[in-house]
């Protein structure tokens, strides 16, 4: 999956883990960027009477660079607490929730979020009440209205959101991580053979899942860099994102007279750029490692962008269908297309009208190009499908991120640095077969563009 459980300490501490960043031009307001990401994946929506929330004990951030040294500029931080409202009772809630103060709700959270620039905090608000988790139509009946109550406008210019939402992810994970079956591919034929063996219809594994999203839509005068020195004319525009979680140093367990503590320097415990970073190119004994450092250390995973474990495997996996990319595999050739994808940007002159490099530092960062306006019809396959204002210019909510790294492992994308290499007939074609219109909740056309949480009540469904 994009970043769920993709490393062995994280797994343990969801609260903690960062599942998906998302990073766009706003659709419905083109001159602000909104960022997005999630937390406390897999959540089972009948969750009660303990429902899923952030952690008190973790400091959320989403961090943006604007200068390309792989460092943070601005960080917006997100910290949370938790009040009850009724300590006799072990109940979520004891009657409908249909407002924000609602005295029916019995565990309410609020959060404080801090605007961190130019080395100064800068709190921009204190107390904002989350929504509740979508127990159910009784519970809570006017959902939608909830969330209107929990998303608010900042004197600052920014708006903001943190709450439950519907997991908007959408991979066929039971096919991918059994040797890397694509299942869709058994209709797929290169010069009249058929090259996939996999049967049956592709599952979207993280359907009728919920996560915890923090979300930030940002005038983009407030995250652009007034001056730039990367030489480009539009390179000012262009940012790098990231988010990352972060506990105290020292926890101190109680007994049944003081409470647990956490004390000393926050340390960071999980991050996350570009989608399936840590998940796929990062080797098992460095997972931990990786969510501990920052981007401007990332020159030392370098060697796994280069030469990705996944593009020796396919052709071990599919014989004869990338006999290409084996080739190109055998000649230990560092793959310089990924790097640039995932560690620099693209430079100007690959493709048409297009860059969001951000120098020479090696950094995972989501990089977004804000000169590039949105894009009336997004195509799913972003800048691969011709739509430059889609992944990995940045990320929307509806981008097919699985297939586009998939199809660019495979081959894709090195013609922009090779011009005589030819990509595969299958490289093109690599999907688990799986779109947004695979996720139940429909995505929303403003802030905070992801879907409706599941209910515990209708999900899953009554028939399955």
């Amino acid at each position: 999956m994009s970043s769920h459980r993709e490393a062995p300490e994280i797994a343990k501490d969801p609260v903690a883990d960062s599942s998906d960043l998302y990073a766009f031009v706003s659709p419905d307001k083109p001159d602000t960027v909104t960022l997005i990401a999630n937390y406390v994946p897999l959540q089972l929506p009948s969750g009660g009477p303990n429902f899923f929330e952030f952690g008190d004990d973790v400091r959320y951030e989403i961090h943006i660079d604007n200068d390309g040294d792989g460092s943070p500029d601005v960080t917006y931080r997100f910290e949370f607490t938790t009040e009850i409202t009724n300590p006799n009772s072990f109940l979520y809630n004891t009657g409908p929730i249909d407002s924000l103060d609602s005295r029916n709700w019995n565990r309410r959270q609020f959060y404080s979020l801090t605007r961190v620039a130019d080395g100064r905090e800068h709190r921009l608000a204190h107390k904002l009440p989350c929504p509740p988790c979508n127990v159910g139509p009784l519970s809570t009946p006017k959902y939608a209205d909830l969330v209107r109550q929990a998303t608010y406008s900042l004197s600052t210019g920014e708006r903001v959101f943190a709450g439950q939402r519907a997991d908007g992810f959408f991979v066929d994970l039971g096919a991918i991580f059994d040797l890397g079956t694509l299942r869709p591919f058994q209709q797929l034929h290169v010069a009249g053979k058929k090259i996939f063996k996999a049967e049956g219809e592709p599952v979207n594994a993280t359907d009728r899942m919920n996560v915890h999203s923090i979300a930030v839509q940002v005038p983009l005068n407030r995250v652009r860099r007034r001056a730039s020195r990367y030489g480009a004319a539009d390179s000012a525009s262009i940012i790098g994102v990231w988010t990352s979680a972060s506990r105290r140093q020292v926890r101190v367990l109680g007994d049944r007279v003081a409470a647990d503590t956490s004390t000393g320097p926050f340390t960071q415990v999980s991050r996350l750029g570009n989608p399936l970073f840590n998940e796929v190119i990062v080797p098992m004994s460095k997972k931990d490692l990786w969510n501990s450092l920052p981007p401007s250390e990332d020159k030392r995973f370098a060697q796994f962008v280069e030469r990705p474990e996944l593009a020796a495997l396919l052709p071990a996996l599919y014989p004869d269908v990338f006999p290409n990319l084996d080739k190109l595999n055998k000649a230990k050739k560092a793959r310089a297309d990924l790097v640039a994808i995932l560690l620099t940007g693209v430079p100007a002159g690959l493709i048409d009208g297009f860059t969001n490099a951000t120098g020479d530092v090696q950094a995972d960062m989501l990089r977004l190009n804000t000169a590039i306006p949105p894009t009336k019809r997004p195509d799913r396959f972003g800048v691969l499908g011709g739509d430059l204002a889609g992944f990995p210019n940045g990320r929307r909510v509806g981008d097919d991120v699985v297939s586009i790294a998939l199809r660019a492992i495979a081959g894709v994308t090195v013609p922009l640095v090779d011009k005589t290499f030819r990509p595969d007939a299958a490289a093109g074609a690599v999907t688990p077969g799986l779109s947004a219109a695979d996720v139940t909740a429909p995505f929303l056309g403003n802030f905070p563009y992801l879907g409706t949480p599941y209910d515990g009540f209708n999900n899953p469904p009554a028939s399955s």
